[in-house]
């Protein structure tokens, strides 16, 4: 049984950085060949790749030019918003043609791409990590992430929603993070297009003089649609993070992860990479799970989990096609799947 590639929801596409004012760059998500550009004015715009006038893809040759990216062939421009702005050997544009047209966001230095199965405008705004969860903090409490405290996977054979149901998996814990017992939830809440989890787990660190103590963990975690996790971690210092999951085409999706570590006093910046390595190392491991895993429905439960998985799975559902429950079920594809929504 598969599960659409093809969620309605926002999805990372990089960080920032990865797009520089004048940058041409070539993507493909959701199995559409796009085009990514950054004006003069510092606007990040996606575009599907190819020029309405003789089909050439923008993504290779093609030149930020003011507000607008050139066609690489006969030099036609067209604007964030995909309208013809210039046929360089006449006097009038093509009124009569436009380029498909992507919502994009940035928040925290990531960039985001609306996708939305019915060609609709965004649904609901990205949040930034900080201050989504009680006590986590602002900004300037945490560290830049540098490249050492992100990853990013070459595209894989796994579909966000696995990603999702991790929330609700509070008894892989033990056996793939190696936490000492399995946590306990305290709370799980299912918004609209959001949903929020907390998880106690107490854990043992080293003291100064050699020996153990106990310390109260705690993991507040989120979802917002499908592509993104977010988390706020604490313990021995706190780390906030975000886990996305893009849908490259059919088969295939590219993870990342970004995590800021908090500022502690006194501590080393080896110290703060080490936790950020961790917290890589985390992910690493659910990839290790993920990229292997078959999507089962129904699934064969324990008791105490069962409520989790199947309020999630029931959740996730609004996020599919119509026609596709989310759930297992075949996919239901009508009509071409077009994506025509423009920016703003």
């Amino acid at each position: 049984m598969a599960l659409s590639m093809k969620p309605t929801g926002w999805f990372q596409i990089g960080w920032s950085s990865d797009f520089e004012v004048g940058d041409v760059t070539p993507l493909r998500y959701f199995d559409r060949d796009l085009v990514a550009f950054r004006t003069e004015s510092g606007k990040l715009a996606v575009l599907n790749a190819y020029c309405e006038h003789l089909g050439a893809n923008m993504a290779y040759g093609g030149t930020v030019c003011g507000e607008d990216i050139q066609c690489p062939f006969h030099g036609w421009r067209w604007s964030i918003a995909g309208k013809n702005t210039l046929i360089p050997y006449q006097d009038s544009v093509n009124r009569a043609r436009r380029i498909g047209a992507w919502h994009t966001a940035e928040r925290d230095g990531i960039v985001y791409l609306w996708h939305n199965h019915d060609g609709g405008a965004p649904l609901y705004e990205v949040p930034s990590v900080f201050g989504l969860f009680p006590g986590s903090g602002s900004e300037d409490d945490y560290h830049v992430p540098d490249e050492g405290a992100r990853f990013q996977s070459e595209a894989l054979p796994i579909h966000p929603q696995y990603v999702a149901e991790n929330g609700v998996d509070f008894a892989h814990f033990k056996y793939v993070h190696r936490a000492e017992e399995i946590p306990t939830v305290v709370s799980r809440e299912f918004g609209e297009h959001d949903f929020r989890s907390e998880l106690a787990l107490d854990f043992s660190v080293r003291t100064a003089d050699g020996g153990t103590e106990t310390v109260e963990g705690r993991t507040f975690a989120g979802l917002l649609g499908l592509g993104l996790g977010f988390s706020y971690a604490y313990g021995v210092g706190a780390i906030c993070s975000i886990t996305a999951v893009t849908p490259v085409d059919d088969e295939t999706s590219i993870l990342r992860f970004t995590a800021w570590a908090s500022k502690e006093d006194g501590e080393s910046e080896e110290r703060v990479a080490k936790r950020q390595r961790s917290a890589i190392g985390q992910l690493r491991a659910d990839l290790a799970i993920w990229e292997h895993q078959r999507y089962t429905e129904p699934p064969g439960l324990a008791t105490a989990e069962a409520a989790g998985f199947r309020d999630i799975r029931q959740w996730a559902r609004r996020f599919y096609p119509a026609g596709h429950k989310g759930s297992g079920a075949e996919e239901q594809r009508a009509g071409t799947d077009e994506l025509v929504a423009e920016n703003a």
